[in-house]
């Protein structure tokens, strides 16, 4: 067996690192932490962490999640805020709880009493976007009152697919099989305060099975919650099915969904032996994903296969 990464599009900021910890011998957890992080940290990734962007509220509220592919463990925060790495925080989860997730003010104050580094998160050009959002689809009036107008009616259907995409998913397996996954958004840009997307949502976001193999899921999380999408692509893999058939058959339950924000999912799946294989069902123009097999000698960002 060798060791596999594999990561979405702006995995690109922190694989690296996930790479050199593994090739250091560090724990699989331990690389996917790092990985992750650094993406949190890098104002490039402009839908995680310190680059990401607010909620109509102009609060950032974040998402994170881990899982072990071994003992079926997980730890996973939603809507937290003031947190620098909210990866750490779903971590602390799984290591120190018997809870497996944790919303709101709880999670912000468990970040707090686990000494998470603290931050106000808002890169100054995510402050700009905003501060011209609101200029576009708010009267100066309701800008003034916006702590107490109806947002609701601010919350489109017609959205633009760039306010809802995007997501830093991790697939890392060591040499000896052992899985795990790892998830971080800063969710739907201008969202409605305490949205909580597939991140968090074990089994709709990411889920990893030792045995199977592993999913994660960027993009339109209220689709994937309602399919149960990353779940399906490991129960498939469970009932005999190919990584390639897997995703395929989760991709159709995708389509079966009527009403409701229906938009792009892009499914990044790994089957037990490290193989590969990720779909977009009509992400934008220049997604990529990353993928990184031991022997290599970096990784390579490729194209999700179109499924639309």
């Amino acid at each position: 067996m060798t060791a596999t990464v594999l990561t979405s599009h702006e995995g690109m900021y922190g694989i690296q690192g996930t790479i050199e910890a593994l090739n250091n011998g560090l724990s699989p957890l331990d690389s996917l932490e790092r990985g992750v992080k650094m993406v949190e940290d890098d104002h490039r990734a402009r839908t995680v962490g310190f680059g990401g962007a607010p909620n109509i509220m102009g609060l950032m509220q974040c998402d994170a999640s881990v899982m072990d592919g071994e003992t079926l463990e997980v730890g996973a925060v939603g809507a937290i805020d003031g947190c620098r790495y909210p990866i750490t925080a779903a971590r602390k989860v799984l290591e120190t709880l018997p809870h497996v997730l944790l919303v709101g003010e709880g999670a912000s104050r468990f970040a707090r009493e686990m000494g998470i580094e603290q931050s106000d998160l808002l890169y100054d050009e995510s402050k700009v976007a905003y501060a011209k959002w609101l200029e576009s689809n708010m009267t100066p009036e309701q800008r003034a009152n916006i702590d107490s107008i109806p947002l609701a009616p601010f919350i489109s259907f017609n959205t633009r697919s760039d306010l809802s995409r995007g997501t830093v998913t991790f697939l890392v397996r060591d040499a000896s099989g052992h899985l795990y996954g790892g998830v971080s958004t800063s969710g739907w840009a201008y969202k409605y305060p305490g949205r909580l997307g597939d991140t968090p949502i074990i089994g709709a976001g990411m889920y990893v099975d030792n045995r199977y193999g592993g999913a994660a899921c960027t993009h339109t999380g209220e689709m994937t919650i309602r399919a149960g999408t990353a779940r399906s692509v490991v129960l498939y893999m469970k009932r005999g099915a190919t990584v390639f058939e897997a995703v395929h058959e989760a991709v159709a339950d995708l389509k079966d969904l009527r009403g409701g924000y229906l938009g792009p999912v892009i499914i990044h799946a790994m089957d037990r032996n490290g193989e590969p294989y990720v779909v977009t069902t009509g992400g934008d123009e220049g997604d990529s994903y990353c993928v990184w097999r031991e022997g290599m000698a970096s990784f390579e960002e490729r194209a999700p296969i179109l499924v639309a």
